[in-house]
């Protein structure tokens, strides 16, 4: 007599007409301690065998309350907390919260402070995305980018040093200007570095670019379309990875950035590949565009020299004059004087359009600040671009949008 098998409810529930049955689908926690998560991020997936069905991040691990602080911190006083946001381009927080509050006081900086802004926002979109590139071949498998790449990126910390004073957070612009000037042969040694960043620039892209296997994890993998892009309020390489040529460089240009000649890369597909070609594209761009800062580097003045209310007076004045002595006391004190009223300013960083929202009531303390974050609005389309994948194309997927969770949680 043949034997009866029954199937348990935890192995399958029920058998079918054709003989098919239902399976259990599996609950998945990656991260939030995870290389492949570039950071706090937890992702909860769900899984039937491989298939990633159902995906939520979560955030909020490495949250600080970053806006609340500002409430109660002069304006100068929070310039350190913008390099923890994205913390691989300090330099380009720092410039886009200086512009921001510079706009609600309603104040010119001189074109060389602009130059300099130019300069090292550029150079941090470098730098970022050399990280982000190297971050992104260890994730696939390709050692060798990341060292490459961390070379370079070693080569303009040593100028971070010689500018700042600080390689990682720079805290170097201040409300009307920058916090010094740049030191003799500084923009020459920046232009040097160019010259032999490119040839190696271009060694690091052809590991990949035509990479057998780099191929087979990024082609055709994490797809987004047009308009998913612009829905799910993408910036940045993110977004023109999808074939939306928007750049807030070209679009809406601050800090002189209309003076410049560059092009603006632009994805066709969507995809993981396009995402990195756009990144390997801007990289070379922004080259461009810091040859043309140091070809017509401006002299004169690097800070607003007419906002005595504003920007702190030079060191050797605050201890030969009393003028300038009180002038120095009121700004640490109190903070710069602003007017009241709202403004939104949002500058093209590396990781895409970093907002900066302030509400004065006058004095030298917001009421309110808000920050938007191009990561955090980046990762908001991994429940819909996650779907439907392999578990391993996931890590793809997270490399490809490049973010960072100082940034997403704040």
């Amino acid at each position: 007599m043949p034997t009866e098998f029954t199937f348990p409810d935890s192995a399958a529930k029920a058998a079918n007409a054709a003989g098919e049955f239902e399976t259990e689908k599996m609950s998945l926690s990656m991260g939030p301690s995870h290389p492949s998560t570039h950071g706090v991020l937890r992702l909860q997936l769900e899984l039937d065998g491989e298939i990633v069905t159902k995906c939520d991040p979560v955030l909020g691990y490495l949250h600080r309350g970053d806006e609340k602080i500002a409430e109660n911190m002069t304006y100068n006083q929070f310039v350190p907390y913008t390099d923890r946001l994205d913390y691989l381009a300090p330099l380009a927080n720092n410039a886009a919260y200086a512009i921001a509050v510079e706009k609600l006081a309603n104040l010119q900086v001189p074109p060389r402070c602009q130059a300099i802004r130019v300069l090292t926002c550029e150079m941090a979109r470098i730098s970022a995305h050399l990280l982000g590139l190297g971050a992104y071949g260890i994730d696939v498998g390709a050692w060798s980018i990341f060292l490459y790449t961390f070379t370079e990126r070693e080569k303009l910390y040593k100028l971070f040093e010689e500018l700042t004073g600080a390689r990682f957070t720079t805290s170097y612009s201040r409300i009307g200007g920058v916090a010094r000037d740049v030191p003799e042969g500084w923009v020459q040694r920046v232009d040097a570095f160019c010259e032999q960043f490119l040839p190696i620039l271009d060694e690091v892209l052809s590991m990949l670019t035509r990479n057998k296997i780099f191929m087979d994890r990024t082609v055709d993998v994490g797809v987004i379309s047009k308009a998913d892009a612009i829905a799910y309020g993408l910036t940045g390489p993110n977004l023109r990875g999808s074939g939306v040529p928007l750049d807030l460089r070209k679009d809406k240009p601050y800090s002189g950035y209309e003076q410049y000649e560059f092009d603006v890369p632009v994805g066709s597909k969507g995809d993981c590949y396009d995402r990195y070609l756009c990144r390997g594209e801007e990289m070379k761009q922004s080259v461009r565009i810091i040859r043309q800062v140091v070809k017509n580097f401006p002299g004169g003045e690097w800070y607003a020299k007419d906002a005595k209310k504003i920007f702190a007076p030079p060191k050797d004045k605050v201890l030969t004059s009393m003028e300038e002595l009180i002038q120095n006391f009121m700004l640490v004190t109190e903070g710069p004087q602003m007017p009241p009223g709202e403004v939104y300013f949002e500058a093209e960083n590396p990781k895409g359009a970093l907002g900066f929202y302030v509400v004065s009531k006058g004095g030298g303390v917001p009421y309110r600040l808000k920050i938007r974050a191009p990561s955090f609005c980046n990762l908001s389309i991994l429940p819909k671009v996650c779907v439907g994948t392999l578990v391993s194309d996931v890590v793809s997927i997270l490399g490809s949008l490049d973010f960072v969770m100082g940034e997403a949680d704040r």
